[in-house]
């Protein structure tokens, strides 16, 4: 993965390319004094009566301003992300675990608590392969209208050397009777779609993209990712996607020229979310699979103190 490649994926990239497939979006640009705010951990101020009080959030008037014009503009509802990334391993903390936004606050809430925000924000080319100088980066807040996807509708696309060579359902922890049921369409749709809208057209030959089939059968594009490691791969390996050999075991030619497609085919191999373990502070998981012992030491301390003490 070249750092180029992760460039070419941003939002603000694509989406002029393919403005007619994809959801109606509209791109703020982030104002450095936003992305300070984003990047800070937050400060606990305790008062004389020893009650305890959170900082008072900083206010953008014009930014807050620019925000919501563009939220009505779109219907009143949206979701929001960054260059790259949404706040999905957030939706725990916002209203009803949804991403959906009606205001820059609610925005707020979700990137602050989000690791992926993060990551766009201080290592977007942390497992590039190239040592040149990491390019420049305009920070931009994408908000896109709120549609409401049924999650068995999501697949992610694996592309290689301008070849389509994987597709994977996308929430891949939940078995979806009518995947199994719809196979073929669901394949044969996302290559048609491939092939007339996106090959060729996308400025890398190799990427991943991820799209949503409706119930009509349409297929539409979500976004755009990287193809390597920083992506999920799903129901793949990226030591399958990136060895060259066919991903499939046929001997027919025909079904060798089809992407593999994979999804979860009972549900007996039902996992949990992989987002749950954001769901909880860093220390209390640390604390449950014992990787700070320094953690669980002072855990007991607590306990130990707790107990001498009188009733």
């Amino acid at each position: 993965m070249k750092k180029e490649q992760v460039v070419n994926c941003q939002f603000s990239v694509w989406y002029p390319l393919f403005k007619k497939l994809t959801i109606k979006s509209l791109i703020l640009p982030l104002p450095q004094n936003v992305i300070d705010y984003l990047l800070d951990d937050g400060t606990l101020v305790w008062s004389d009566d020893e009650t305890t009080t959170v900082a008072t959030a900083p206010e953008f008037p014009e930014f807050n301003s620019k925000v919501q014009e563009a939220i009505n503009a779109l219907g009143g509802r949206v979701f929001p992300k960054l260059n790259w990334s949404a706040p999905r391993d957030a939706n725990w903390i916002a209203l009803n675990s949804s991403l959906q936004c009606q205001s820059l606050s609610d925005i707020f809430l979700l990137f602050k608590s989000s690791d992926f925000i993060t990551h766009d924000l201080t290592q977007p080319f942390l497992q590039c392969s190239d040592d040149s100088p990491d390019p420049g980066i305009n920070y931009e807040l994408v908000l896109r209208k709120w549609s409401e996807l049924i999650p068995g509708g999501e697949f992610r696309c694996f592309v290689k050397e301008n070849k389509l060579i994987g597709i994977s359902q996308r929430d891949y922890t939940q078995h979806y009777q009518h995947i199994s049921k719809q196979e073929a369409s669901i394949s044969s749709s996302i290559l048609l779609f491939f092939k007339n809208h996106i090959q060729h057209q996308f400025p890398d030959e190799d990427f991943v993209l991820d799209v949503y089939r409706d119930s009509m059968g349409r297929v539409w594009l979500i976004d755009f990712n990287p193809f390597g490691e920083v992506t999920d791969s799903l129901l793949f390996t990226w030591e399958e996607l990136t060895s060259g050999n066919s991903l499939t075991d046929s001997e027919d030619t025909a079904l060798q020229e089809s992407p593999a497609f994979r999804y979860t085919t009972s549900e007996v191999t039902v996992q949990p979310s992989p987002c749950l373990s954001y769901r909880i502070p860093r220390d209390f998981l640390d604390l449950s699979t014992g990787e700070d012992a320094y953690k669980l030491i002072d855990f007991l301390k607590l306990v130990i103190i707790d107990i001498n003490q009188p009733i």
